[in-house]
């Protein structure tokens, strides 16, 4: 990873935890289970996202996890007590989204499609499905592996949530998408992205 790749898995890091910070502390949806864990509005996933369309799927994945760290220690030590597990185990869940995320848009040629802004949607959603049936594993069984009987009783509380945010996020990405002076400044400022490794392969 070179100097720029670094700076952009900082800065993109920085905005996923910022974005944790203030959706999760706001808490616009949060619903608890008393003693037991918490469901929470967790944006930071748009910088996931951003990550994987401009700069490839381990990077994408790298920021996934490095952004969801904050949101791990959250959901381990401050609305739920599931500790260290929670601590890794929820960022490694969303580099899932990240690696595949990246992958598709890179694979599809998302970034040189005249139709780029509505094949985001789908694309962004499907990104999502991994994660998704890693969060019923883990709340199913992993948690088992400390000590903690099964969680099922949280599984209809964060899998709506999570998909409702991704839901909003797709739309984000659609319209980042299509938008033409944020691809072009995402270009001069990061020459790794996607679109420039498809148009050269164009």
């Amino acid at each position: 990873m070179d100097a720029k790749q670094t700076a952009f898995v900082a800065t993109m890091s920085a905005m996923g935890i910022a974005l944790s910070l203030f959706s999760l502390n706001v808490g616009l949806i949060s619903v608890a289970v008393p003693g037991q864990g918490a469901a929470a509005l967790d944006l930071s996933h748009l910088a996931t996202f951003v990550a994987a369309v401009f700069a490839g799927p381990y990077i994408g994945a790298t920021v996934g996890f490095l952004s969801g760290i904050y949101a791990g220690y959250y959901f381990g030590y401050v609305a739920g007590g599931l500790g260290l597990l929670s601590l890794i185990g929820v960022p490694f869940g969303k580099a899932l989204t990240g690696l595949l995320a990246g992958f598709l848009y890179e694979k599809l040629k998302i970034g040189i499609s005249p139709r780029r802004s509505i094949l985001a949607i789908p694309i962004t959603l499907f990104s999502y499905v991994p994660e998704s049936i890693y969060t019923v594993i883990y709340f199913l069984y992993i948690v088992t592996l400390v000590g903690t009987p099964a969680m099922s009783f949280m599984l209809p509380l964060v899998i709506p949530k999570a998909w409702l945010e991704i839901g909003v996020m797709s739309v984000i990405m659609a319209a980042l998408a299509g938008n033409t002076g944020f691809r072009q400044f995402m270009t001069r400022l990061f020459p790794l992205n996607v679109e420039n490794r498809q148009n050269r392969v164009k």
